[in-house]
């Protein structure tokens, strides 16, 4: 079960954060802030979508909360942060260096500890 509920974390986690580049790289940079630039990003179906994803996330770590220990939880739900490195570096195409991987496997290799 608390498995189940850390991959439900680590996926919408990660559908939010996916969402969230897509949308601001769809905007593009902002170099004044006006009342037409916030419409036109908070109009984007992505943003909204990432928002939904997040709650999502929010209400599985608040489920496994209520069955796993705090110590558990919170090393465990780092395991978007290889996923994400990966996804950056392959979907997003964006320069990761080798200390990044370097963190990202040492973060797997400390979740994996848990399962231990």
């Amino acid at each position: 079960m608390k498995w189940a509920l850390v991959g439900a974390i680590v996926v919408s986690t990660i559908a939010a954060d996916g969402l969230q580049s897509s949308a601001m790289k769809a905007h593009g940079e902002i170099r004044t802030v006006s009342a037409g630039m916030w419409t036109r990003l908070f109009g984007q179906w992505r943003l909204a979508l990432s928002v939904v994803f997040m709650a999502l996330s929010f209400f599985s770590f608040t489920q496994l909360l209520a069955v796993a220990d705090l110590s558990f939880a919170v090393p465990a739900t780092a395991l978007t942060i290889p996923v994400e490195t990966f996804m950056a570096r392959y979907v997003l195409r964006e320069n990761v260096g080798w200390r990044r991987w370097a963190g990202a496997v040492l973060v797997a290799a400390g979740v994996l500890c848990l399962e231990l």
